[in-house]
């Protein structure tokens, strides 16, 4: 009795299961790679080569442009009370329309005045008119100096910062309150901006492993607070994900950074 043929059939029937079997793996690390690879960025919220999107979002519309706010080197002229006075393009430390107003129109006319008026030694129509005239062509000299100084170029990084926590308050606030930081839409823009922020440095510096668990913490932390925000209100989630430009998959489910 013979045994050989038995022994090479059984040989070759472990050779095919392994042939199939690492077949199957090949197969199956393939559909991982190409499933991870349309998996949106779960720190950017972005998909592969779909940075446009975030490009087109309300957060990436407001915030300051550092390379624009730098090419930029023109003064806006403006007609104020007291002359001509130049103003830059993008005003910083939280100046808006109504602070606008307030010190280039109204104080520096009020400032012109009140020299005049509080001068008690009688004067002709004449000197009065002169005085007025200097006092005028001062404020206007203090205007222009002001607003130099009040340019967003001139700001520091502290400054920058400052400007786009403001901008994003106020834009992802809600209608009931203009200025409302606890705003649910508001932590995660807030979140979303320092993980921009901090996945820009750890790029260009990879060698920075301490700041690497702040981020994991920083994702986390806007995954919680969508996960609250979807929980109570669907509408306001889904909006929320598109102004931030989020895809639903990079802030659900168990998130490995």
């Amino acid at each position: 009795l013979h045994t050989s043929a038995v022994r090479n059939a059984e040989t070759s029937r472990k050779h095919v299961a392994r042939a199939v079997k690492k077949g199957n793996n090949v197969r199956k690390e393939e559909r991982w790679r190409k499933a991870n690879a349309m998996r949106p960025s779960v720190v950017l919220g972005t998909r592969l080569g779909d940075e446009a999107k975030w490009e087109s979002s309300d957060l990436a519309r407001i915030l300051v442009n550092e390379e624009e706010l730098v090419a930029s080197t023109e003064l806006k002229p403006t007609k104020q009370p007291v002359g001509t006075v130049y103003l830059p393009e993008q005003m910083g430390f939280g100046v808006g329309k109504v602070e606008k107003e307030l010190l280039f129109r109204k104080l520096p006319m009020l400032s012109a005045q009140a020299t005049v008026l509080g001068n008690d030694v009688p004067v002709t129509a004449q000197k009065l008119a002169t005085m007025h005239s200097q006092d005028t062509e001062k404020e206007l000299a203090k205007a222009n100096a002001f607003a130099k100084l009040l340019d967003l170029r001139n700001a520091s990084a502290g400054g920058i910062a400052y400007e786009n926590r403001r901008r994003i308050i106020t834009a992802f606030s809600g209608r009931e309150n203009r200025f409302d930081p606890g705003r649910s839409e508001v932590q995660a823009a807030l979140l979303t901006y320092q993980i921009r922020k901090l996945w820009t440095h750890l790029t260009n510096f990879r060698r920075d492993i301490g700041n690497r668990r702040g981020l994991r913490k920083l994702v986390h932390q806007r995954a919680k607070i969508l996960k609250y925000l979807k929980n109570k209100d669907l509408n306001r989630y889904e909006t929320c994900l598109a102004r931030l430009a989020l895809e639903s998959e990079s802030v659900e489910g168990e998130l490995v950074v």
